[in-house]
């Protein structure tokens, strides 16, 4: 899977990244299956091409997506411990070396702004320019294993100097680069649907861990390729068996435990009955939740179009101005700058379990700075929008749990399936995403996170289209 670029296709649908379809799946060559003529019904099942599961390369399909789980999920594995060592040496190691104590309030400005003229100045310099900007989103395209090393260096680069960035994308492009270079050394070199197929398998099974489960990982490359019918059917199986294999790195088999990776993740809550006050706060909660990661995400697209003629210098301007965020956040709150720096990941479990012990206004400035930074991040550097969305509403979810009648479980329910529904636009994928985040402790609220997610997705739709109408406007003589 590769970064969505910013194009003008993009530009019409709005700042949120959108799924589009990719190569039909099948069980080995066939016929394309492009447009052609129809008189009705018949004639249009005729032209698709018949999936049949039991065939025997539909079988050895299968065959190699189980065989390339567990070598793409330990890859996917060791980038996130480097990633993740790599950060506690940045962030909290070499700070604790220096003075004894953590990061000064002003090294978030240093650490982010060297991010800035690395990313800027590494990224147009290597093969594929080191991927797209965040604000892109994601596409089905496979990445071509040439462009792999590019993106991991600059993917990370970006996550360990502290960008607001999630680990989600460059894993995406490590396992479908990693499926294409096995793929192109088997039988499916000459197969282009079956290679697509293997690089989807590869990607959902790079991703698996660190959404929690193997049933996000593919029900979300699902909504992001947007096959239906049997063509939906060919490729789940495929990632269904790469990421239920996997997982067995993450789940442990028989005496052995398993490998711990970081993963999105948040305490569990108390059950609660579903209240009637709950009800009638979620539609206006999420709206406001959607508008404002609607914002976010036009200003990142607003930096990456300002990149493009000047990609040295606004970069390092957008790396220093998100480090002065952070700066700003310590300074006013005397709190941790790591809590607007870096993905939020390690915020969201903290967060959810001692809501009681933030400060409103602590949480605001929170919100208010971890949100700029996040879009200037989605403009320039390389990562995944996923992570630091749904920590921006967890926060949102605890200030907004404080209003009569909602709570805290509730609120973070809304926040986080409206953040996720606004960053993804997947709505299987998100409700799923937050149901499985939040446990069995809370599924009364599941109502809620449905809800919320549709409202979500309905605003933003709304706002895509009336910024489609005035860019029209704008351009009419």
């Amino acid at each position: 899977m590769s970064e969505r670029t910013g194009s003008d296709g993009a530009a019409d649908r709005g700042p949120g990244p959108a799924p589009s379809s990719g190569p039909a799946p099948s069980s080995g060559p066939a016929p394309s299956s492009g447009p052609a003529p129809s008189s009705g019904p018949a004639a249009s099942s005729a032209a698709e091409s018949p999936i049949v599961l039991h065939r025997r390369g539909y079988l050895v399909l299968l065959l190699q997506a189980a065989a390339l789980g567990i070598p793409i999920s330990l890859l996917a594995f060791g980038y996130q411990a480097l990633v993740h060592v790599l950060q506690h040496e940045v962030w909290e190691a070499l700070p604790e070396r220096l003075w004894g104590s953590g990061p000064p309030v002003w090294w978030p400005l240093v650490v982010l702004g060297l991010a800035g003229v690395l990313v800027g100045w590494v990224g147009p310099r290597v093969p594929g320019g080191g991927g797209h900007p965040a604000a892109g989103g994601v596409s089905p395209a496979p990445t071509p294993p040439r462009f792999l090393p590019g993106v991991l260096v600059v993917a990370g680069i970006s996550l360990v100097l502290g960008a607001v960035l999630g680990p989600e994308a460059p894993l995406l492009a490590m396992g479908s680069a990693v499926a294409l270079m096995v793929a192109d050394r088997t039988s499916l070199a000459t197969q282009p649907e079956a290679r697509a197929v293997i690089a989807t398998a590869g990607a959902a099974a790079a991703i698996a861990a660190i959404f929690g489960s193997p049933l996000v990982a593919a029900i979300l490359l699902m909504e992001v390729v947007g096959f239906g019918g049997r063509k939906m059917m060919a490729v789940l199986l495929p990632c269904l068996m790469s990421t239920g294999v996997g997982a067995l790195l993450f789940t442990g088999l028989g005496s052995w435990t398993g490998l711990t990776t970081a993963s999105l993740a948040v305490p569990d809550f108390e059950a609660s009955d579903l209240r009637v006050g709950q009800l009638l706060w979620v539609v206006p909660v999420a709206a406001v939740i959607a508008v404002g990661l609607h914002a976010v995400l036009l200003l990142g697209h607003r930096v990456t179009e300002a990149a493009r003629s000047r990609v040295f210098l606004v970069t390092a301007a957008a790396g220093v101005l998100a480090g002065g965020l952070a700066t700003l956040y310590a300074l006013l709150t005397s709190r941790s700058v790591t809590e607007v720096a870096l993905s939020g990941q390690a915020l969201l479990p903290g967060l959810a379990a001692e809501p009681q012990s933030w400060p409103v206004t602590a949480l605001v400035l929170l919100l208010g700075c971890k949100a700029l930074a996040f879009g200037l991040s989605l403009g320039v550097f390389r990562g995944g929008p996923v992570f630091p969305a749904v920590a921006l509403g967890a926060v949102a979810g605890v200030l907004a749990g404080q209003l009569p009648g909602l709570g805290t479980a509730a609120g973070l329910a809304i926040g986080m399936a409206a953040t996720a529904a606004a960053v993804m636009r997947l709505p299987v994928t998100s409700v799923l995403l937050v149901v499985l985040l939040l446990g069995s402790g809370v599924t009364e609220v599941t109502p809620l996170v449905i809800i919320a997610v549709v409202v979500a997705l309905v605003v933003l739709e709304a706002l895509d289209s009336a910024l489609a109408g005035n860019r029209r406007v704008a351009a009419d003589p």
